[in-house]
């Protein structure tokens, strides 16, 4: 389905005060990240965090990853506020992750739970490697087609997942593929409305600008607890770090 800028803006605007006490599987997915980019290279010149939200990657890592100019970047301009209360001195770039045009060139570009909101993977491998120095990292987190696959049975509403077979390939061409993982992770809930909650408060459900009426919500429940009694939602997480060829 076609991704629209404006409405993970608003979306992601609404959640940002919430989001970091909700997105359980972000943090581990921020873990696995920094913690795979560490065992590879420790200090960066200059990092470039993509889609910075609430700070959660950034607070993970600065525990791990020395550096010395840091550069976030985020829809959100409130986003500056979180990064700023992290790290002082860091320069942020308001706007379009895809759009974003740094004065000099980066040694780490790092993103968490962004990617899958990109429709051209071909074309934002291509733009990354072109910001990077010479064997520049690039360090991102996604999401594999099983992820959400309850909400997607339910409402047909998913965004365009890539395997992390055509996800490796496509970065390929431009870089090394140092590492790569895909691993699931259940989440369960009481009922489909603390579900929905979770949802809204970690900013995920950007899919649609449609507000459900009443008889919409109940008749979402009653169908998630009769396909799945346990009330899961299902993250398929896929962590990628590779170099500029």
């Amino acid at each position: 389905m076609h991704v629209n800028p404006k409405l993970i803006k608003n979306q992601f605007e609404k959640s940002i005060n919430t989001y970091n006490q909700n997105a359980v599987v972000q943090k581990i997915m921020a873990e696995k990240l920094v913690d795979n980019v560490f065992k590879i290279k420790s200090y960066f010149e200059n990092i470039l965090e993509l889609g910075c939200g609430s700070g959660l990657l950034t607070a993970e890592l600065v525990k791990h990853i020395k550096f010395k100019n840091y550069y976030a970047n985020d829809l959100v301009m409130k986003s500056k506020y979180f990064i700023e209360n992290i790290i002082s001195d860091a320069v942020f770039y308001c706007g379009n992750a895809q759009r974003i045009k740094p004065l000099q060139k980066m040694d780490l570009i790092i993103s968490n739970a962004m990617f899958q909101w990109f429709e051209n993977l071909e074309k934002i491998s291509f733009n990354y490697k072109n910001l990077l120095n010479k064997d520049g990292i690039l360090a991102f987190s996604t999401f594999s087609p099983a992820n959400f696959e309850e909400i997607r049975e339910l409402t047909g509403l998913s965004l365009d997942y890539k395997s992390l077979d055509e996800i490796t390939k496509i970065f390929s061409k431009n870089f090394e593929i140092l590492y790569a993982e895909e691993f699931v992770h259940t989440m369960t809930f009481s009922n489909p409305l603390e579900l929905l909650a979770h949802m809204k408060n970690t900013g995920v459900n950007s899919l649609t600008a449609q507000h459900w009426t009443f008889k919409e919500v109940k008749v979402f429940c009653d169908k998630y607890k009769t396909l799945y009694p346990q009330i899961s939602l299902t993250y398929s997480p896929i962590i990628v770090i590779c170099k500029k060829y």
